[in-house]
């Protein structure tokens, strides 16, 4: 049995964190799909607008709780290899992409994230910060944390070039999830707080209904106060969407299942959607492959996103692309293995 730092048996974290990983990365796809589709339709707005509230603090939340907080040089390069490597990797496949279908911005240096690859410089640099902040009280640590976040928006240097701005601002998520203990997140699932959740969810719905004209951009975190056209008060903002953010993202993880089922082992192998599903949607944008006119449209593309995620985290995309991504080729390995133990016993069969 493997018992995490959380004092977790693998099956537990199944139970509850892998189901959530998947519902957040089936969000994270659908997000995407409908993001083009936002100027034209006031609904799908409020749609993605609400989503975006929470998904990516509720994945950088649950990828802190599982953080380590070791900084010894073993740990630093073990770091490097799974973070740092796929994203040298991807950002050069997206760049050959985005030039093959034509897309305008294919042209960025090499630190200078395309579309989601922030996610792996920042989840890098969260941990290497995390070697620090684990010496500091859990209250004091997040609190320099929140006070980082909202300082580092008046500085207009500071945006989408290495990540620092979502770096910054989605920290103390991270850092909030190391500290939790599994207690204290399975106790968002009881009745009482799933109540009050329905209410958070609700309250905010209809909060982004009614202002339409709120930039989405507060939610994505990689501009400065002053892009955002909010120089002067900008730090109130992100304090008001911080505190957002974290009821959504508690209260979304409320209706996380807790048992395990098929579908359960796909919250493993997240980061093989997340790297590759922008390959989908990119083409899906470039060639306006879609239109939303209806509510069964929209559910098509529901649809369509949970069928990436399913292929995605599918085992020969699994086995194509684990050396790309965990730079190693375990799975491979097997499915040969298996492939030459079945041969072999096919001739000892037919030579007795």
């Amino acid at each position: 049995m493997i018992i995490s730092k959380k004092g977790m048996s693998y099956m537990e974290r199944n139970a509850y964190f892998d189901n959530a990983k998947l519902a957040l990365i089936f969000l994270v796809v659908f997000g995407h799909m409908i993001q083009p589709f936002t100027d034209g339709s006031h609904g799908i707005n409020t749609l993605y607008t609400w989503i975006y509230t929470f998904h990516m603090p509720a994945f950088i939340f649950l990828a802190g709780f599982f953080a380590k907080g070791s900084g010894d040089k073993k740990y630093i390069a073990k770091l490097a290899k799974k973070l740092l490597l796929p994203y040298l990797i991807f950002q050069l496949l997206y760049t050959g992409y985005y030039f093959f279908i034509g897309k305008d911005d294919w042209q960025t240096g090499i630190f200078y994230p395309h579309w989601s690859l922030w996610f792996l410089f920042s989840l890098f640099c969260w941990h290497m910060l995390l070697y620090w902040f684990k010496k500091v009280p859990a209250v004091m640590s997040v609190s320099i944390a929140v006070l980082f976040g909202l300082i580092v928006g008046y500085f207009n240097e500071i945006g989408h070039t290495f990540s620092l701005s979502r770096t910054f601002v989605f920290f103390p998520f991270f850092l909030i999830g190391y500290w939790l203990k599994k207690d204290h997140v399975l106790f968002l699932t009881r009745k009482s707080v799933k109540i009050v959740s329905l209410i958070v969810m609700i309250a905010v719905a209809s909060a982004v209904y009614v202002a339409p004209e709120f930039n989405t951009g507060w939610l994505l975190a990689s501009k400065s106060y002053g892009d955002l056209g909010m120089s002067e008060f900008g730090g109130i903002a992100r304090f008001l969407v911080y505190v957002t953010s974290a009821l959504m993202a508690a209260s979304i993880l409320a209706w996380i299942p807790k048992k395990n089922t098929k579908l359960t082992k796909l919250g493993t192998r997240t980061l093989y959607v997340y790297l590759l599903h922008g390959f989908f949607v990119q083409f899906f944008r470039k060639t306006n492959l879609f239109e939303i006119n209806n509510a069964f449209d929209l559910f098509g593309l529901a649809v369509i996103a949970a069928i990436i995620v399913l292929v995605l985290s599918s085992k020969p995309i699994l086995g194509v692309w684990q050396p790309f991504i965990e730079g190693k080729v375990s799975i491979l390995r097997s499915v040969f293995g298996q492939k030459k133990n079945i041969k072999k016993q096919h001739n000892e069969n037919l030579n007795t």
